[in-house]
């Protein structure tokens, strides 16, 4: 614990530049929310020690664990009452080193990583020649070629025509070229999910089949159409390592498997499995002065994938709730509300942390002033939906009315908007007709090159518009205590679908609570 100890010195001692600012009002609230927010923000300070210091947090890893204990520290520093809630159990998983090496017919050390949860080589090197995934007629085709992976790595993914993104080709290439790229392409994607569909498995059994022929490991590749980035998720093996190549190395190693050249590839993977064991959602709590039983709660989910820092997904939406409390309390100690934030555990595996916690405190969902949620990259927030409630807009329109213009010229209010559907954890609220709201950010490519990604790291972030976002969630939420008016939960009529029925409002999903349960 001593770089808590640390980085909490640090952060106290330091502060961020200053800005001008349009406040339509006189309110000295907003104003000092401002000021607070502008001249003294910790918010780059903060997402430097998530990203850099803890790094990935994945359910149930030692990482996710002392990133809650972080959170505390920071909390109780600042004289906010915080605890980790538990609100379950998921297996541990301890992630050790991993490398990837060409060893013929050439020497290259492959970028590359372990896909969470996978078996690790068992504490030495596994040394073996890749083999293709094969094109088959039927099943039993596919079981009669099986016994050929024995002690081979499969390769299971479809090669890429080339790793350039579409930007580069549209830039450079003839018209003609791109088209044909494009085409190419999906005749390929086309072809590849087919050949996976031949074998009779789907692409969830395909590797434990594989391993269960005597596969030595399986191998990788879900390009998300950036230079050098790759898609990490989980593996779905149980006793020989998963691992993801970058579309180019796995291009590499394809094509040398594919032209019979004699790739040999040496796999160094260490993890430890270390039970199922309790996890936990943090917890923070400004109580209220006047309706300590009504609520106005902050929200954004804590864990993360594996392959990287987790910085845009979601250590960005972390911290903006970090930083707006902090804001709170130096400004607004004496809130009308109960201010509550939750940081969410267990989002990436089915919204599991805050679906538990709406189920165990029905209490708080019936006080339900306002909840935020930020989920989605580094953005300035630019859109805000009112989640399908009639008359949310207005109390949304009183809110808007008193920000500044540097806030408001950006964003695009949607009355009434649509209700969320399970994307993130506002969509645990907003299922029992609580007012739950999304506050959207512009991507900054997040699809392409951090979300779930091997480069989702600190130097992604955008302080400017973090700090932003921290700043009027502040204000947001400081509105939505003070207001007099209850927020109205009446729901829209939901439009028709494409097949001219009746579109439901989403339902509540019982949480999974235990590893294996999740319900994504």
């Amino acid at each position: 614990m001593k770089f808590l100890a640390i980085s909490i010195a640090v952060l106290l001692s330091m502060v961020w530049p200053v800005t001008a600012q349009t406040l339509p009002t006189d309110d000295p609230v907003l104003h000092r929310l401002w000021s607070e927010g502008n001249e003294h923000s910790r918010a780059m300070l903060m997402m430097q020690v998530l990203a850099d210091s803890i790094g990935p947090r994945l359910t149930g890893s030692p990482g996710i664990k002392a990133g809650n204990e972080w959170l505390l520290a920071m909390y109780r520093s600042w004289g906010i009452a915080a605890r980790n809630e538990p609100y379950g159990t998921w297996v541990s998983w301890k992630r050790g080193v991993s490398h990837i090496d060409l060893v013929a017919p050439r020497v290259r050390s492959l970028e590359g990583t372990m896909l969470a949860w996978s078996p690790g080589t068992g504490g030495k090197p596994a040394e073996g020649s890749p083999i293709i995934l094969p094109e088959v007629t039927d099943s039993a085709a596919f079981r009669t070629w099986l016994p050929q992976v024995k002690n081979r790595f499969v390769l299971i993914s479809q090669p890429q025509p080339t790793c350039r993104p579409d930007s580069s080709f549209k830039q450079f290439a003839l018209p003609e070229t791109f088209d044909r790229l494009v085409k190419d392409r999906t005749a390929a994607r086309e072809a590849w999910t087919a050949r996976v569909q031949h074998t009779g498995l789907s692409q969830r059994d395909l590797p434990k089949a594989l391993e269960q022929a005597g596969a030595r490991g399986v191998v990788t590749s879900l390009w998300s159409q950036g230079w050098g980035v790759t898609k990490i998720f989980q593996a779905r093996t149980e006793n020989v390592p998963t691992v993801e190549l970058s579309c180019e190395d796995y291009g590499l190693v394809y094509r040398l498997t594919e032209h019979n050249q004699g790739p040999v590839l040496r796999i160094t993977a260490e993890s430890a499995l270390q039970g199922e064991l309790p996890v936990w959602n943090t917890i923070a709590e400004i109580k209220g002065s006047e309706k300590p039983d009504e609520y106005v709660m902050l929200s954004a989910h804590f864990d993360s994938w594996d392959g990287s820092s987790g910085a845009t997904d979601n250590g960005t939406g972390t911290i903006t709730m970090l930083e707006a409390m902090r804001i709170l309390k130096t400004v607004y100690p004496h809130p009308r509300r109960t201010i509550l934030v939750g940081h969410w555990s267990g989002e990436e595996q089915g919204l599991n942390g805050s679906r538990a916690f709406a189920a165990d405190h029905p209490e708080i969902v019936k006080g339900l002033q306002a909840l935020f949620n930020q989920d989605n990259g580094t953005g300035r927030i630019v859109n805000v939906s009112t989640a399908g409630l009639t008359g949310a807009s207005a109390n949304f329109g009183r809110y808007f009315s008193t920000l500044p213009t540097e806030f408001t010229r950006n964003v695009t209010l949607a009355f009434p908007g649509q209700p969320a559907g399970g994307g993130s954890d506002n969509a645990s609220f907003i299922c029992y007709g609580a007012p739950g709201f999304g506050l959207g950010s512009l991507p900054w490519e997040y699809f392409s090159y951090t979300w779930h990604t091997n480069r989702d790291t600190f130097d992604k972030v955008v302080g400017d518009e973090l700090q932003s976002n921290a700043t009027m969630t502040a204000m947001l939420v400081y509105l939505a205590s003070e207001d007099p008016v209850v927020m109205p939960r009446e729901r829209r009529v939901m439009p028709l679908d494409g097949q001219g029925q009746q579109t439901k409002w989403p339902e509540c999903v019982t949480p999974a609570r235990a590893t294996g349960q999740s319900n994504r």
